[in-house]
């Protein structure tokens, strides 16, 4: 195939607009479902163990359960919506979330917790991820415009944070713990509908891959000789382990040093509402700036916020400072990382190699919501944890500091990318 060829091969389909409102409105709205509840699942810890023949270890480790099997399907997931279809994959995500929280809301061994909380709901993530909605929105729209809706997609699942924080100590209040999920689980159901305009593969939108009969053997091949997405790959990890430290264990710790209950529920709002503005602003700047250069410096800025956190004295106002500022790094992350992977390799195998990164990122997570359990129940703090988290930050920002920008070299580059 010429170039003129390639180049007729990648046009936007007939009908297709310059910027897809539909797609990046609904893409958004699933993202803040799916992310949502998740994010909320450590104000259910304490209630939950209060009723249930539970520990803080059982708990935490079906929520680290969760992060890996949201790791383990996310490239999975990824490969079969670039195959099938994205509609398919997330129609199936809002079934198994509200599943997963049925069933946890009635769990009365640690067994059914694991299996409801950690597997059902973790698969659950990792078919309605980011990831997911990401190359559904970079297959629709124009190079130039990637870095700005993989902002808008991260930011809208910092919507949800930000609103299913106080929904679900609203709903805890309201009608208990148990209840609670059961009317969480009835909003999953709105995924399958919402899904519906969502329906490209691989093959469709305006950005093919590079090589348009590459094999996924062949892309793994590549990828996986690649060094900077191994140094992406690595770094990753430690953004899982520092979120889903904070998310799971942040209220129990603020009761441990004597803050107010209602502080953890401001504090994670503050969070999610924080990290609308921070993703937003990380899409436009990864468009700008450095993307390699930007991650660096969000490493830095997260270990240095932890460790002033942990080394001032506890206060209302030390909670909400560090809120605001991590809301802002939180998913911040996101835009840059998901940018690096479409710049290396183009869009074909988004989903699927953008999975394994986050995968990485959910083995993170499992670490720092098993560690933090289990520290905290054998040292009787949270602190060790903390420093872990700084020192991981610190790590992170040297190896994403050598990385390439650059688009992996091959016989043949199609005009599109």
């Amino acid at each position: 195939m010429d170039g003129k060829a390639r180049a007729k091969a990648v046009k936007s389909p007939p009908g297709n607009p310059g910027f897809p409102f539909l797609i990046i409105a609904c893409g958004c709205i699933i993202a803040a479902l799916t992310f949502g509840p998740r994010s909320a699942m450590g104000f259910f810890q304490l209630p939950m163990l209060a009723d249930r023949d539970f520990d803080r270890n059982a708990f935490g480790l079906a929520l680290a359960l969760q992060n890996i099997c949201w790791g383990v399907g996310q490239p999975l997931f990824g490969a079969i919506a670039d195959r099938y279809g994205t509609w398919r994959v997330l129609a199936l995500s809002g079934i198994l979330y509200a599943a997963g929280l049925v069933l946890m809301a009635t769990a009365n061994t640690a067994g059914i917790l694991y299996l409801s909380a950690g597997m059902l709901v973790g698969f659950a993530v990792a078919a309605g991820s980011f990831g997911i909605v990401l190359a559904a929105f970079a297959r629709n729209v124009d190079e130039s415009q990637r870095s700005l809706v993989f902002g808008i997609g991260t930011a809208a699942g910092s919507a949800g944070m930000f609103v299913f924080a106080p929904l679900s100590q609203q709903f805890i209040e309201l009608f208990g713990w148990s209840d609670a999920l059961l009317w969480m689980a009835a909003l999953m159901l709105l995924v399958p509908l919402l899904a519906i305009p969502l329906t490209g593969t691989s093959s469709t939108g305006r950005a093919v891959a590079a090589v348009s009969n590459q094999s996924l053997a062949e892309a793994l091949r590549e990828a996986f000789a690649h060094r900077s997405y191994l140094l992406l790959t690595a770094g990753f990890f430690v953004c899982g382990f520092q979120l889903a430290f904070i998310t799971v264990h942040f209220p129990a710790y603020l009761a441990d040093i004597g803050i107010d209950a209602k502080y953890a529920v401001i504090g994670l709002a503050l969070i999610g509402l924080f990290n609308v503005g921070g993703s937003l602003a990380s899409g436009i700047i990864g468009q700008k700036m450095s993307k390699p250069l930007f991650l660096t410096l969000i490493y830095v800025a997260r270990s240095v916020a932890v460790a002033a956190f942990v080394l001032l004295p506890p206060s209302p106002a030390t909670v909400i400072a560090f809120s605001i500022v991590i809301g802002i790094l939180w998913l911040s992350t996101v835009p840059p990382t998901n940018g690096l992977v479409a710049v290396m390799f183009g869009t074909k195998y988004l989903g699927m190699l953008g999975g394994i990164v986050f995968l990485s990122h959910q083995i993170g997570s499992f670490m720092g919501v098993w560690l933090g359990a289990y520290l905290r129940q054998t040292m009787g703090s949270y602190d060790p944890v903390w420093w872990i988290g700084v020192i991981l930050g610190l790590i992170a920002a040297l190896l994403h500091w050598p990385i390439s920008e650059q688009p992996v070299e091959r016989g043949i580059v199609a005009a599109a990318e």
